[in-house]
């Protein structure tokens, strides 16, 4: 049985990783690594966080996407410089974790310059290497259009995609609505949308929009309905103005604008082709509608694309959310709370994204106890190596509660009051009072300010809870939401619905519709060359050949008379 780290490597390789995400917005698991020098424990110890949560250490000569550089820059130079020659176009994120010292000479490759927050450039190597330190904080510049430009880079997947969209000249004249959380990935999602030939127009959420994101969008000629700070009327009335553009297709997150079109645009709706709708909380109340006969356009249930919920909704958030909770704790006195390396964290929930925050948490060496009342689901649980207890046994022990329900009221008020004294909670992607922060309020409950996105709720007896972002989507409020690589796969099952709908949104029921096999195919091929995977030639292992019919006579006894 492999040996835990010591609880002072145990931080630092932790801390190491998030600020590597929190640097880059990127992914960790499906990405080729290696590292370099260093103490044998050390490396030891990042090795196993890294496979843990679902990267692959590079064969010898095998091309990288990480090189995570521990050593002295004696060693790791010449590393760096041998990584560097590779073809045009494919990236590599060489990544300073070094310990105690920086672990990389930024000066021996000659004058670097800043291409977003936290990660330099390196002309004279490659402009596709970059260089990342995780010892010291990153500019806090906003720089908005380097940022986006960052991620379109990484974003190959939905570049071809839209690409496709464009050739064809489908989008042309198509007015299309973009309603999501306005930052540098969904600037690129419009943007893409609009060299394809569409007219774009963007809403978003005051608490999900990123001011200056918004201005590159205005900037770049596409009509933005969107404003941080702004009061509820205000969104409302800006998400209305952003109806009244007419658009043929709307692309929304959490069926918000959806619902809203139908309550107060319902004149719309016959003009439009439909909708794409991408997580599971906003299809529950769209398949609701559609049973009522009350959905008046064809939604394609993006969410369901299997190159979505399998990434998206498990390493996507599941790396996210645990990572932002843990970098807004971090930030806190320790006495503030009780969370601590190896401690006790438990999941509400295992769903695709229960499971993924649950991989990621037992990556980081906390002992996860998962509560869940689908009985096949907390099988899977159990099965996964995890303990299984209802919600109200769990959180009594716990140091961390994270919910991944997407369901109002999953951490209720006696959830909240049966929680361990100073536990932290916390909410991966969620729904409005997911934690029931407005019972606790009602019951006595006071909050005072630990912190940004971080609240201690005291109750009248003395008890309390550190309650992040008052149970709001803690990836997205508390950091740059899912990585890159994720939110192209997502965002590439969007532009497929898109061509579904242009394509034959006339024929498609008024209904929640499954997205097309063909999309998944498509956009899990393009996935796999971008990450350095031989693609899989058309069809399935063991499949039929599809121009006959299976015999369907048994031979098991003998040939058939």
């Amino acid at each position: 049985m492999p040996q835990r780290p010591d609880p002072d490597r145990a931080v630092w390789v932790s801390a190491a990783v998030r600020r590597f995400a929190a640097a880059t917005n990127l992914l960790v698991a499906g990405r080729r690594f290696r590292t370099v020098g260093g103490q044998h424990e050390d490396a030891a110890a990042l090795h196993a966080l890294l496979t843990g949560l679902g990267a692959r250490a590079a064969a010898d000569r095998e091309p990288v996407d990480h090189l995570w550089c521990l050593g002295d820059p004696s060693e790791t130079t010449p590393a760096i410089e041998r990584e560097a020659d590779r073809p045009r176009g494919a990236p590599l994120v060489v990544v300073d974790a070094g310990r105690y010292l920086p672990a990389v000479d930024e000066d021996a490759f000659g004058p670097v310059a800043p291409v977003r927050p936290g990660v330099l450039g390196v002309p004279a190597l490659s402009d596709d290497v970059f260089l990342v330190s995780t010892g010291r904080d990153p500019e806090t510049d906003p720089a908005a259009a380097a940022r986006i430009r960052w991620v379109r880079r990484w974003m190959p997947v939905s570049r071809e995609v839209a690409a496709g969209l464009g050739d064809g000249g489908l989008l042309r004249g198509t007015r299309v609505a973009v309603a999501m959380v306005l930052e540098p990935k969904t600037a690129v999602l419009a943007l893409l949308l609009r060299d394809a030939g569409a007219e774009v127009v963007v809403y978003a959420h005051a608490d999900e929009t990123d001011d200056a994101v918004a201005d590159v969008l205005r900037a770049a000629g596409l009509a933005v309905f969107a404003r941080a700070g702004v009061s509820l009327p205000e969104q409302r009335a800006l998400a209305l103005a952003m109806l009244d553009t007419a658009p043929q297709i709307l692309l929304d997150d959490g069926s918000h604008v959806i619902r809203l079109l139908h309550q107060d645009r319902p004149d719309l709706l016959p003009v439009m082709l439909g909708a794409a709708e991408e997580t599971t909380s906003g299809l529950r109340p769209l398949r609701v509608m559609a049973d009522r006969g009350a959905l008046g356009i064809p939604v394609v249930a993006v969410n369901d694309a299997r190159t979505k919920t399998f990434f998206d909704n498990r390493h996507g958030t599941g790396q996210s959310t645990v990572f932002a909770t843990l970098d807004l704790v971090e930030r806190l006195p320790s006495d503030a709370h009780r969370v601590r390396p190896g401690g006790t964290a438990v999941v509400a929930g295992f769903g695709p994204v229960g499971e993924g925050v649950a991989t990621v948490l037992r990556a980081l060496g906390f002992v996860v106890v998962v509560a869940e009342t689908d009985p096949v689901r907390a099988l899977q649980a159990a099965f996964a190596g995890h303990v299984v207890l209802p919600l109200g046994d769990a959180v009594r022990d716990a140091d961390l509660v994270v919910s991944a329900t997407g369901v109002r009221d999953t951490v209720s008020l006696a959830v909240l009051r049966a929680t361990a004294a100073g536990a932290v909670v916390s909410v991966a992607g969620g729904v409005e009072q997911e934690v029931a922060v407005d019972d606790a309020l009602a019951a006595g409950a006071v909050a005072a300010s630990e912190g940004p996105d971080v609240e201690r709720f005291t109750f009248p007896d003395g008890h309390h809870v550190v309650v992040l972002d008052r149970g709001g989507c803690i990836n997205v409020t508390a950091a740059e939401g899912n990585p890159v690589e994720i939110m192209d796969l997502s965002f590439a099952a969007q532009l497929g619905a898109v061509r579904m709908l242009l394509e034959r949104g006339d024929e498609l029921d008024r209904a929640v519709v499954p997205i097309d096999p063909e999309v998944d195919d498509a956009t899990a091929r393009a996935a796999l060359a971008a990450f350095g995977t031989r693609p899989v030639p058309p069809g399935r292992i063991g499949e039929h050949p599809a121009d006959r019919e299976p015999d369907v006579r048994t031979h098991r006894f003998g040939d058939p008379s």
